[in-house]
This record gives structure tokens, C-alpha cells and sequence, in this order.
């Protein structure tokens, strides 16, 4: 999980939808902005400001990790040894998705099915990932301790 959010909300969202245990890692905001060794002079240089991808607007830049900042994706990267072009990136934000898709990774939009610049993929819900994209569960053999479902998953709305 790569969230802007803080380790207790992003737990507390994986706890209510019933996935807390599907994932290695949550990289949330304490990740990337550790408060243990806070110096007032870092981000001092970074004063300039940031033209956002495809969009043409300009933000200032500032000392916060976070997306859709490149250097949280990089961050992201180191700290859960992942490969970008061997990464799927979900997000219901495309100034997050654009920056992904220019950094490499595979891009899905949540939250619509209109596919926008940048999105690779448009999902309304993340319900149906496995109907939406078989090929991430093709395998040549299968588990004989697993039951595999051919039925639909039902969206479950959750409020967090």
C-alpha cells in the first residue's frame, strides 16, 4: 500500500474492507516524512515550483513527500524493492496515475470507467480486478489446496 494518508487511517480503511492481511507493507506519510529527525533547513533549497504532468498547472514545491511528487514514487520503489515496470498502480487521483504512468509503472484509474491520459485501465471498482485482468491469474498449474471461483465478485460499498 502506497498512501499520502497516515498508518493508522490506512489501517483502519484495510480493517473495514477486510483486506488488513493482503499486503507486505503500508508506505503511508510517517514512511516518507519521518518527524524523528526533523531539521528546519531541510527543503530549504526546494522553493521553486513544479509544472504537474499533462495538466499545465504549476505547484510549488515543498519539503513533504507525497504524491504525485516523483520522488515519492522513488522513495516507494527503494523501500519496497519493487521493479515500476512490473508494478500495477491503482489510484482514484489522475495527477497520481500521470505521474506513475510517466515513472513506468502499469496504471489503473479507480472510480470511473472512462479511461483518462495516463490510466492504462479504468475501473468503476477494484471488485472485479479479476474478471477486468484474468492475466494477472493465469498460471500453468493450479493449487490443489485453493478453490477457485469462477463467480462475479459483488462490489461491497465500505465507508472509511
Amino acid at each position: 500500500i502506497f498512501t499520502n494518508s497516515d498508518k493508522a487511517h490506512a489501517a483502519s480503511v484495510l480493517g473495514k474492507l477486510g483486506i488488513e492481511d493482503c499486503f507486505e507493507t503500508i508506505i503511508c506519510f510517517e514512511t516518507l516524512n519521518p518527524t524523528d529527525n526533523a531539521d528546519d533547513s531541510v527543503g530549504a533549497e526546494e522553493t521553486e515550483n513544479i509544472e504537474q504532468p499533462n495538466t499545465g498547472s504549476v505547484i510549488p514545491k515543498t519539503p513533504v513527500v507525497c504524491k504525485p511528487f516523483e520522488h515519492a514514487y522513488e522513495e516507494t520503489f527503494k523501500i519496497a524493492n519493487i521493479n515500476p515496470k512490473r508494478t500495477l498502480f491503482f489510484d482514484d487521483s489522475i495527477r497520481n496515475l500521470q505521474t506513475a504512468k510517466e515513472l513506468g509503472l502499469h496504471t489503473v484509474m479507480i472510480g470511473t470507467s472512462h479511461r483518462t491520459k495516463g490510466a492504462d485501465h479504468a475501473f468503476e471498482s477494484i471488485h472485479n480486478i479479476k474478471e477486468a485482468l484474468p492475466e494477472l491469474w493465469e498460471t500453468t498449474e493450479q493449487c490443489e489446496n485453493v478453490r477457485y471461483s469462477r463467480e462475479i465478485a459483488i462490489e461491497q460499498p465500505v465507508q472509511a
